[in-house]
């Protein structure tokens, strides 16, 4: 554990170091996140001056959950998405080779290579967000309530990469330059928008097989309505699954996988 913690230190020293030489582009895309935060906060904003309540929640509640979604893509653009971004090429060019050689593991090393230093701002911006809007809402707040409320975020942003990864894995068969990943950003936006909206199937379908409604809008029930056991066992049997699958996706990659060697 100790190697790993210093590998990923290194990790950020040295995306700390390679961001602040491109200084250009790295105010745009602070300023492009921005605007993006300022665009789905503005969306929920204009649907409250037509009705009090969305899903069971009043305006402020809804901030909670905005609040949630912006930092689970805080933290996945923080720390995966460049990563997941080079990952087909990697494996289309042969170049996976260079981590499957390494004394470590090959998906810490994939996964977390990059440290995505201007994301990083948008982060600390979508924190602060974040803890504005669970002090407006009304009557006492609890602490481990809180700290239970950032855990699930995280575990949801864990999740959000295993299924992205899932998603990205076939080109290890398909050789395209994307595999699954554009169906993924689709299906995706419904971790955008508060389970209770679904129906029927659907919401059964985005609660376990397209677990989307996990990764956001579950963690902000639980938050400001409370906790149940349900809940928290859907959600680690639907995190363990989907962890197991990606195990096995990766495997059945490698075997599969046409090294530059090859």
């Amino acid at each position: 554990m100790k190697r790993y913690l210093s590998l990923y230190l290194y990790f950020v020293r040295f995306s700390f170091s390679k961001s602040l030489e491109f200084r250009m582009d790295f105010t745009f895309r602070i300023l492009m996140d921005t605007i993006y935060y300022f665009v789905n906060i503005m969306f929920f904003k204009v649907i409250y001056l037509h009705t009090p309540l969305l899903a069971g929640w009043n305006e402020d509640q809804m901030m909670v959950f905005v609040a949630g979604y912006l930092m689970v893509d805080a933290i996945n653009m923080t720390l995966f998405s460049t990563n997941m971004w080079y990952l087909p090429f990697l494996i289309n060019k042969g170049d996976l080779d260079y981590y499957l050689i390494r004394p470590v593991s090959p998906l810490f090393f994939i996964s977390l290579r990059e440290f995505s230093v201007n994301s990083f701002i948008n982060f600390l911006m979508t924190a602060a967000f974040f803890i504005y809007t669970i002090l407006q809402l009304e009557g006492p707040l609890q602490f481990w309530n809180v700290m239970l409320y950032s855990a699930l975020l995280f575990n949801g942003a864990i999740l959000h990469v295993t299924i992205q990864m899932i998603m990205i894995l076939p080109v290890f068969w398909t050789q395209s330059s994307r595999g699954f990943v554009d169906l993924f950003y689709s299906m995706g936006l419904a971790m955008e928008r508060p389970h209770r909206i679904y129906r029927g199937w659907l919401r059964i379908i985005f609660s376990t097989i397209l677990p989307f409604a996990l990764i956001a809008s579950y963690p902000a029930k639980i938050f400001l309505e409370g906790l149940e056991g349900k809940d928290i066992l859907i959600t680690a049997l639907v995190t363990g699954s989907f962890w197991l699958l990606l195990s096995l996706v990766w495997k059945k990659g490698l075997e599969n996988y046409s090294s530059a060697s090859s």
